[in-house]
């Protein structure tokens, strides 16, 4: 049967008012192809901190098992909330969280990797209703206990799901357009880039961009999913990036949450980085006052444990806000004690990147100024 496959992160759920909001969008999407529908969620925005922080205030040595289980739920009343919104409009739904998706992991909890899957149980749900909400993030490993995928990882579960239904694309929507040669929301003049390769917006992801999940990027390229990001807007979706084998954009990259260790020799840095490469998690080396240190930028909970069973005397000591330019094989990293100045290096290495970009944000200053009151007031003209 035909299929669209949709994934919509927490940024599309800031306020509960949200879920009718894109119940309708999917709605009109099931009327307009005839297509039936698996809408992936994500957990409310900002859920995710507010139950891990419970969580740890109840127990802060919570075994990693309880605390995925914990966070899952965030994701499992997202998909519940959907499923409720659609059956207002009057729609056959149903929900499906980790337990009955039919996606099975290994038992790396807080990181759990994709093992095996068995698209059964979303098909049958699909015979039954149009529209199929899906508890992204999760699954369970083969004793039938729930793992969690990783932070952000529901565009992960859009991909797999593609990929075991034989589909050739996913739609991931955001609160921006599609990806962009810097964060819009840090740099004014970023620019949307229309068509990107795999690699290149993996490796954006690995050096802390907020794009997408590294793995669902690797995970698409391995099975040929094309992924389509877009925006739901008041007139709309809105489509703005296609990533598939190939495209290009040079970039630049902030990743704020790092952690610092310091490692007493060379040698335990270098077993800590073979082990953090072995599973995927990127870090950068450096020296800080004489000492050999290691800069995690992606999956820390899960990179702190592994370094914690690795025999070393690697010591957490601070944080660091990582810029990273990059520029086809070309990549550049510094790292910043302070977010103010991360970001304002940000800004100035994308102004060398895209000089035309600086031309259009006075353009657009200007446009602004002409659009305000001849009078000097400062109003903005109706």
């Amino acid at each position: 049967m035909k299929t669209t496959i949709v994934k919509f992160g927490g940024s599309s759920f800031r306020d509960p008012r949200d879920y009718a909001r894109v119940a309708q969008h999917l709605a009109e999407l099931r009327a307009s192809g005839g297509a039936k529908i698996i809408a992936v969620v994500s957990a409310m925005y900002g859920m995710t901190d507010k139950l891990k922080a419970t969580m740890l205030g109840v127990n802060r040595q919570a075994s990693p098992s309880n605390l995925d289980a914990a966070l899952a739920t965030g994701e499992m009343l997202s998909a519940c909330m959907l499923e409720a919104a659609v059956s207002c409009l009057g729609i056959p739904v149903t929900s499906l969280n980790g337990y009955v998706l039919g996606i099975r992991t290994n038992s790396d909890f807080g990181r759990a990797s994709v093992e095996s899957v068995d698209p059964q149980p979303i098909r049958a749900a699909l015979q039954e209703h149009d529209i199929v909400v899906v508890a992204g993030g999760q699954a369970v490993d083969q004793s039938g206990r729930l793992t969690f995928l990783g932070r952000n990882s529901s565009d992960l579960t859009a991909v797999v799901i593609a990929a075991m239904l034989g589909g050739q694309a996913c739609e991931i929507y955001s609160d921006v357009k599609g990806v962009y040669t810097a964060d819009p929301h840090l740099v004014p003049g970023a620019r949307l880039i229309p068509k990107i390769g795999y690699g290149t917006i993996a490796q954006m992801s690995r050096q802390g961009a907020k794009v997408l999940h590294h793995r669902a990027v690797d995970y698409a390229k391995k099975h040929a999913v094309t992924i389509v990001c877009k925006a739901l807007t008041n007139n709309g979706a809105a489509t703005g990036t296609i990533i598939t084998g190939h495209g290009y954009s040079a970039s630049v990259t902030l990743a704020r949450d790092t952690a610092v260790l310091a490692v007493a020799s060379v040698a335990e840095r270098d077993t800590l980085l073979v082990l953090l490469d072995r599973h995927d998690i990127s870090s950068i080396c450096f020296e800080e006052d004489g000492r050999p240190c290691l800069c995690i930028i992606t999956d820390i909970d899960f990179a702190m444990r592994l370094v914690a069973t690795a025999g070393t005397r690697a010591v957490a000591i601070t944080s660091k806000v990582v810029v990273t330019e990059l520029n086809g094989a070309m990549s550049r990293v510094h790292l910043h004690v302070d977010y103010e100045s991360a970001m304002a290096h940000a800004q100035t290495i994308h102004e060398q990147m895209h000089p035309a970009a600086v031309g259009d944000l006075v353009k657009r200053t200007a446009k602004q100024r002409h659009r305000r009151r001849p009078n000097g007031g400062g109003g903005e003209v109706a």
